[in-house]
């Protein structure tokens, strides 16, 4: 018999990773920084569960932050990167591959008419934001209060995610010219961008916004609120990006813009769907000339690579074009379409089927539901808010009364109820986004044992929230 070598425990390996990596994480929200305690080191992961490297297995409501649509290591998936890998880890050079990931993109989402890969959801806005002045010849950038797109320098401001969780305005080391660059409103308020564009419209290049702000919790767009901002910016002549990274392909076949502005879903005062407006999980579109309105840019992440890192910008083709090596626009990538990317990628949207999308949808209401109940018996103030199969908790009576639809309204929550009621969970077996800021993902592989597990776990997690103080966290 061989004998194995212990797993060494998740503080230990974060005691040696905090050595060499600053944090002992390379992406900040991993360090459980908001809600205390040892980050779970993961070794595996299968379906709706992951195991740590102490050998513990968890019901798993973060999914890689979305990518795992279908569940962890989906076995089409695996082999269609192994077979890639096989191939080649990467070439420097087109791949047919690119081509068909790209078409499936247009194919679902025609409103992208043109599509260039990328590797990070980053990368992508930020092309998104170049090519927009670049069509334009304008400087400035309007973004909303609590959307997240990426960490680059002129988007930081006011960006909700882990920028919130640490309570900072916006990072260091952002020169503020580039800052200045970039104006900040407030979401959900019409009045409020129309005011601006009438002030400085013709300084403004683009609006960017999610297609449902995830990041500072799920905070649904109002209705009529993102049509109302494709009115405004084609009045002023600035473009529309439509941030899909997280939504697209996720809450719908076609994202965000296929579920509101094809299928028509909008929000009801709960901040879950009208009934009768929820998507018919077509697969796409037959032209953009079924939506009610159109952006001009979208970038996409997460599921779009299956787990691999992939992402994309897509839209109009006269402003796509300008980019290199057609237009005086420049991007470029050493491993931009990567072979191992575009096959998990394609394997992804290949098996996301309409089962797939209505058993994501099925997943999330059963485990909102579940949550919801368990909190209400505790006495818990809170809501439950969606956006297509995303969803996140808001605690307090505000919430609770009348929803939240902005960033200052998502600050204001009893966010200490989080901590307690987070560690509870996990002590049971499910492992949850580790800030209150953060969307919860299901999958297609949250079948009812999972969601078993959750219900079973949830109740001790309630009380943890119902006995939280606001000076006592974790």
């Amino acid at each position: 018999m061989t004998t194995q070598t212990p797993a060494r425990s998740n503080a230990a390996l974060f005691e040696t990773a905090r050595a060499v990596i600053p944090g002992g994480v390379d992406s900040p929200v991993r360090a459980f920084g908001s809600v205390g305690g040892t980050p779970r080191f993961i070794t595996s992961a299968s379906g709706a569960r992951v195991r740590d490297t102490e050998g513990r297995d968890y019901v798993d409501l973060v999914g890689s932050w979305g990518p795992a649509l279908l569940g962890h290591a989906h076995p089409g998936v695996v082999e269609a990167v192994r077979e890639a890998a096989w191939r080649g880890l990467s070439f420097g050079a087109p791949t047919e591959a690119e081509t068909l990931l790209a078409q499936e993109v247009r194919r679902r989402v025609p409103a992208a008419e043109r599509v260039r890969l990328v590797s990070t959801g980053t990368e992508a806005t930020m092309t998104a934001v170049r090519l927009a002045r670049g069509a334009t010849g304008r400087d400035l950038v309007v973004k909303l209060a609590g959307c997240y797109h990426g960490h680059s320098d002129g988007l930081l401001a006011a960006a909700g995610s882990g920028v919130a969780t640490a309570g900072l305005p916006g990072s260091a080391g952002v020169p503020q010219m580039v800052a200045a660059q970039t104006l900040v409103l407030p979401y959900n308020d019409l009045p409020a961008l129309e005011a601006c564009l009438e002030q400085r419209g013709q300084e403004v290049a683009a609006v960017i916004l999610e297609g449902a702000a995830a990041n500072m919790g799920v905070v649904p767009p109002l209705p009529g609120y993102t049509a109302g901002v494709r009115r405004l910016t084609a009045q002023h002549g600035a473009l529309m990006i439509l941030d899909e990274v997280l939504t697209g392909f996720r809450v719908g076949p076609a994202g965000w813009w296929g579920l509101e502005a094809v299928e028509g879903w909008v929000a009801d005062g709960q901040g879950g769907p009208v009934p009768g407006s929820t998507h018919s999980a077509r697969i796409w579109p037959a032209s953009t000339a079924e939506a009610s309105w159109v952006p001009d840019l979208l970038t996409f992440g997460k599921v779009i690579g299956g787990g691999v890192p992939l992402a994309a910008v897509g839209g109009r083709a006269d402003v796509m074009d300008l980019l290199a090596p057609l237009g005086p626009v420049y991007q470029a990538g050493t491993l931009s379409g990567s072979p191992l990317a575009t096959a998990a990628g394609l394997a992804t949207l290949e098996l996301a089927d309409d089962q797939v999308y209505r058993a994501v949808d099925a997943a999330s209401a059963q485990v909102g539901q579940v949550v919801s109940e368990a909190l209400s018996a505790q006495g818990v103030a809170h809501r439950v808010q969606r956006a297509g199969s995303l969803f996140s908790v808001m605690f307090g009576d505000s919430a609770a009364s009348s929803g939240v639809h902005d960033y200052e309204g998502a600050q204001a929550q009893e966010t200490w109820r989080f901590a307690p009621f987070f560690h509870a969970f996990l002590r049971e077996g499910v492992a949850l986004p580790p800030s209150v800021f953060e969307a919860w993902f299901v999958s297609a592989a949250h079948d009812e044992e999972a969601v078993e597990a959750i219900a079973a776990a949830a109740p001790a997690a309630a009380r943890a929230a119902a006995q939280a103080r606001p000076d006592r966290q974790g």
